[in-house]
């Protein structure tokens, strides 16, 4: 996920280098939510595989 948002800025910059201001804004909006759920997906996951080790182990 973090591939795509990386992907959907580097957009949005030649978008708005090329003068395409609301084009930029949308493809930076969207960028930002899926770097934001990707974030948070990993904190998950994180989290759901240290409580898991941390079972194995006990």
């Amino acid at each position: 996920m973090y591939g795509w948002a990386f992907t959907f800025a580097i957009v949005a910059l030649i978008a708005a280098v090329l003068g395409f201001g609301g084009l930029a804004g949308a493809l930076g909006n969207i960028a930002l939510i899926i770097f934001v759920v990707a974030l948070i997906g990993t904190i998950i996951f994180f989290v759901l595989g240290w409580k898991a080790a941390k079972k194995i182990i006990n």
